[in-house]
């Protein structure tokens, strides 16, 4: 396995992960739709500032370091033995060298008492969908969708209809 390791994020980093989370996340959806508007949150984002600073502030920021360079970034929230993958993002230049797979198994070590982690990722995410489901063992539990928004989420009716009308993936992997 590739060597990687997490590093607290610190205030000094705060501004750059930000842009390289949104230029990861932009990069997936340029690759599936091109400059098609209505999958951005702000700015051409496809996930705002304001959403990366709500997950940052609200959970563990970790830098995916390699070799002395950072290669992407963590978000987790963990809550006893419940854990949520808020954000993980690589750096395009980066993709297909086992970074985020690594970076993945760094966070299963970091809180061996979690015994159930959750993410979501949007449908037209193909890449991400292989990763949590093919590489990491995350199963398909739900799909958001106009119909179904996130009960969990306040503001899940209004984001299926703008930014991802054709809904989101919720996955689970429940550690034996």
């Amino acid at each position: 396995m590739v060597e990687i390791t997490l590093v607290p994020l610190t205030a000094d980093d705060r501004e750059q992960f930000i842009r390289d989370n949104q230029e990861a996340f932009n990069y997936g959806a340029l690759e599936e739709f091109g400059l098609r508007d209505e999958h951005f949150e702000e700015d051409e984002q496809i996930i705002s500032r304001e959403t990366i600073e709500h997950s940052i502030d609200g959970g563990e920021a970790y830098r995916i370091m390699q070799d002395g360079h950072p290669v992407g970034g963590v978000v987790i929230k963990v809550d006893g033995e419940r854990g949520n993958l808020d954000l993980l993002f690589v750096s395009p230049n980066a993709h297909s060298k086992g970074i985020g797979y690594a970076a993945w198994c760094a966070v299963e070590q970091l809180h061996p008492e979690v015994k159930v982690w959750e993410t979501v990722t949007p449908y037209f995410e193909k890449r991400n969908i292989h990763f949590y489901v093919n590489r990491c063992e995350f199963h398909i539990v739900e799909f958001y969708n106009c119909h179904h928004p996130d009960p969990n989420d306040p503001d899940a009716e209004q984001e299926m209809d703008e930014q991802f009308p054709d809904g989101m993936f919720r996955f689970e992997k429940r550690i034996k």
